[in-house]
């Protein structure tokens, strides 16, 4: 029969004493060994339970499960649910004890939990388990555990960059470390010794993981490493180098000697104050220093009749280089004069509009566009040839007829003259000059051409790159002979570090030095996203020393700096008032930066063997490169086998993978031995390597096999891919790149004068001076740059002294090969500036 026993007796049986008592009265089991449900005695049933253990937060590191355990006293009943499903009875692990303090029955369940079971919801929801506890009075829940699969990615966010900087100057380096669960924790190391900022307070590390050297010391020089790690890995970054460098110091002055015989005292000082080291600077300034004596102070040791000689030679001298100078002038004015007749009798400064009726008051020697005639009247008519520097009577023919045909209303159209010279007379012409021999003769890359006042063009063909040279950019009276050049980048390397990657051809223009009255526009491709708010695109300029200097950061133009840039979808302008090289450098802001590539597929044109080559080009999206690789295939004997593709490659520090798909097994194999082929992230991003690609080489089981079917695809890891549907005849198309695809630009390379303009000279004169004045109600240059979707740049045009022209030198640079002449003239008259509408549009033309 039961024990009879008090409450206030029953609170204080011993353990042992409970242990017998609840045998006696009945603790037994519900189920099999593993079962969580018992019954209380009496005694205890009108508690509820409590927790003394709850499940925490756990981490699943690679394939080892975490074992959750919950304990809880008084109670009859402790079951596990995981993400609101009950864990099955089977599942937990049961263990019954007594509290010693409190003589209460306690019960303890673990389960385990595997990463199968969380990699089921992943993605979903956080995997999480809390544990029920029952007893005859009610149920209590623990508190929430979260399961996570735990992981340290690979490649660091940013990663810290050297620098070399002076003695005391505060340092940062910047380190975000890989994405993980848990989230990493970082240090630093100097030379691969950790370092501790609590020992050395010179060291100080931000709550972003950046370090910071309050004050460079010379021992602080070295390689420094972000180190992250959490329970699964350990990372390190590249090591970045700190140069920590000493500019030197005067020395204080030492006394002035004694005074000379040559009537002057001098004094001295040393760099040594500190002396230069690791790459500082020399010291600034002079190291001696002299000064006279004064009368009582020098020693009279010349006498007065050698005084009287040396000051007649002195004044001798003088006379003599006057003399010289006087005579060097004239001669130089007489050579200028002749110059002179020689620039107006020259056939550039004739490639323009003469009006007729109007005699010139020099015939041999004045300026044909000196003489401006009355455009307020559209009854007058214009005529105008044009002649090749080489052919100074022949005409050249025009595509289009004649630059303007009166219109039966007495209105004009405006047509396209272009200038065709013969590159190689014009190549031959100028190497007669002597100081040509300093210039680049890289016919296929490079293009030259004489230039006045009316200005001119030059492109290179196939590259996107071209010159503008609007009129009035060089001086009246002036003559330049200029060039422009693409340099090849194994020539001609940028120095880039940390995320920064070439984003355009580094192009040359010149000769340096030659004085521009307003700025030209160069324009050359670019492969970024265009996106500035992933970027930081900056201009680079080279110098005369040959480094290499930042002059623009786009998007953060200055009016009064002598650079400005347009950025398109794919070219970018450059406004310069310097010709030099140049080249722009990006740096990615974050991973959402993306460089344009251009993927090309090439093969053998012709193929007598079992094996087939298949070449893929990953290469930066700009004509120059596109160009250069054509050229190269044409050598090869290659032909391109599918229309190229445009792939958005990002800043994730993800790899590039190629991988070939679908042949057919019956008569087609690859000798591919992995499954994919791979270009490593840093390859492509730098964009130091023209001609990236990767080959895969395929085998026909038989000779008599020619088509191929199969798919090629290109993708960056966890990125964006492209890929290519191949189907075609091996032996059909044996066709060279040069004859199937390599089109030459039909344009010529150099053009001068107006023949390099869409809208005459005379035609331009008149349109600027009716939008440059302010309008109250805008009609003016603010409303062209609107309706030509110019409005991001109008502060830079309000600089200049013709706003306009600045807007028509652009839209000659954008338009030259596509650009209708007439959706300008409807866009004046738009504007309602009907008296600069001097050409209209026939509907001929349209």
């Amino acid at each position: 029969m039961p024990l009879l026993l008090g409450p206030f007796v029953r609170c204080r049986l011993s353990a042992a004493l409970l242990v017998l008592w609840l045998v006696l009265d009945g603790f037994t089991c519900t189920g099999s060994e593993h079962a969580a449900t018992a019954t209380l005695p009496a005694a205890f049933s009108d508690l509820l339970p409590h927790f003394l253990v709850e499940p925490e937060d756990e981490f699943i590191v690679k394939n080892k499960p975490v074992t959750l355990t919950c304990r809880s006293t008084p109670a009859t009943q402790i079951y596990f649910k995981c993400n609101g499903e009950w864990v099955h009875q089977d599942d937990h692990l049961i263990e019954r004890t007594v509290d010693p303090a409190t003589a209460l029955p306690v019960m303890q369940v673990t389960i385990d939990i595997t990463r199968q079971q969380v990699e089921k919801i992943f993605g979903l929801d956080d995997y999480w388990c809390q544990c029920v506890a029952w007893s005859t009075t009610g149920t209590q829940k623990s508190q929430k555990a979260y399961i996570r699969i735990a992981y340290l990615r690979k490649n660091f966010e940013e990663e810290p960059q050297g620098k070399e900087v002076a003695l005391d100057q505060e340092v940062l380096l910047r380190c975000h470390p890989p994405e993980g669960v848990p989230q990493a924790e970082v240090e630093w190391q100097r030379n691969e010794d950790v370092i501790d900022p609590v020992s050395d307070p010179n060291f100080f590390i931000t709550a972003d993981h950046n370090l910071v050297i309050k004050k460079a010391r010379l021992a602080d020089t070295g390689n420094y490493t972000c180190v992250a790690k959490n329970i699964v890995a350990r990372r390190k970054s590249t090591s970045a180098t700190v140069l920590v460098y000493v500019d030197g110091g005067w020395s204080e002055w030492s006394k002035w000697s004694a005074c000379g015989a040559d009537c002057s005292m001098w004094r001295t000082r040393e760099c040594t104050q500190p002396s230069p080291g690791t790459g500082g600077k020399e010291c600034q300034g002079l190291d001696l220093q002299s000064l006279n004596c004064t009368s009582e102070q020098c020693p009279q040791t010349v006498s007065g009749a050698e005084d009287v000689a040396l000051y007649v030679g002195m004044v001798a001298v003088a006379l003599c280089l006057t003399l010289l100078l006087i005579v060097v002038v004239l001669v130089y004015r007489r050579k200028k004069e002749g110059l002179d007749a020689d620039v107006a009798d020259s056939s550039i400064l004739t490639t323009g509009f003469q009006p007729m009726g109007i005699k010139p008051s020099k015939p041999e020697n004045s300026h044909l566009l000196t003489i401006q005639p009355d455009l307020t009247t559209t009854t007058t008519s214009y005529q105008g040839t044009l002649r090749s520097r080489h052919d100074a009577t022949g005409k050249f023919s025009m595509t289009n007829g004649p630059l303007l045909d009166p219109l039966p209303n007495g209105s004009h159209t405006l047509h396209n003259g272009k200038l065709n010279p013969d590159p190689a007379e014009f190549v031959s012409r100028l190497s007669t000059q002597t100081y040509f021999k300093t210039l680049p003769r890289d016919v296929a890359n490079t293009s030259y051409g004489t230039f006045n006042f009316l200005g001119g063009r030059l492109t290179i063909p196939n590259t996107g790159i071209s010159l503008l040279i609007p009129p009035e950019a060089i001086p009246r009276g002036k003559i330049y002979e200029i060039y422009l050049t693409v340099q090849r980048k194994e020539d001609l390397r940028l120095p880039l570090a940390g995320c920064q990657t070439l984003l355009s051809p580094v192009v040359s223009c010149g000769p340096p030095g030659v004085v521009l009255s307003r700025p030209v526009i160069l324009s050359m491709d670019h492969c970024s996203d265009a996106c500035l708010d992933n970027w930081a695109i900056r201009l680079k300029k080279q110098n005369y020393e040959g480094a290499w200097e930042d002059v623009l950061l786009m998007g953060e133009e200055l009016v009064s700096e002598p650079y400005y840039c347009q950025l398109e979808a794919e070219t970018c302008r450059l406004f310069s008032e310097h010709l030099g090289t140049f080249a722009l450098v990006g740096e990615s802001l974050h991973m959402g930066a993306a460089k344009r590539l251009r993927l090309v597929l090439f093969s053998d044109a012709y193929c007598s063997t079992l094996e087939y080559n298949i070449r893929v080009y990953c290469m930066d999206d700009t004509q120059d490169v596109f160009k250069e690789v054509m050229q190269m295939e044409r050598q090869l004997g290659g032909r391109l086998i599918d229309e190229p593709h445009v792939l958005l490659f990002k800043d994730s520090y993800h790899n590039l993978r190629l991988s070939i798909h679908d042949m057919p097994q019956a008569h087609w194999r690859s000798k591919l031995l992995a499954g994919y082929q791979e270009i490593p992230f840093y390859h492509i991003w730098n964009g130091s390597q023209r001609y990236l690609h990767c080959t895969f080489t395929l085998e026909r089981l038989s000779l008599s096999t020619c088509e191929l079917t199969c798919q090629l695809c290109v993708w960056q890891v966890e990125g964006e891919g492209q890929s290519f549907s191949l189907d075609f005849n091996i032996a059909k198309d044996t066709r060279a790149v040069d004859s199937e695809f390599l089109l030459m630009d039909s344009n010529t390379t150099a053009l001068a004068g107006p023949s390099a303009f869409q809208i005459p000279y005379l035609i331009r004169q008149k349109i600027c001076s009716s939008l440059d004045a302010p309008c109250p109600n805008g009609a003016d240059w603010r409303m062209l740059a609107q309706r030509l979707k110019l409005e991001r740049h109008m502060s830079f045009f309000a600089s200049k002294a013709s706003p306009t022209s600045v807007i028509l030198d652009l839209w000659e640079a954008q338009h030259f090969h596509s650009g209708n002449i007439n959706q300008l003239a409807t866009v004046m008259a738009d504007i309602g500036k009907q008296e600069a509408m001097i050409f209209l549009v026939s509907d001929g033309e349209c």
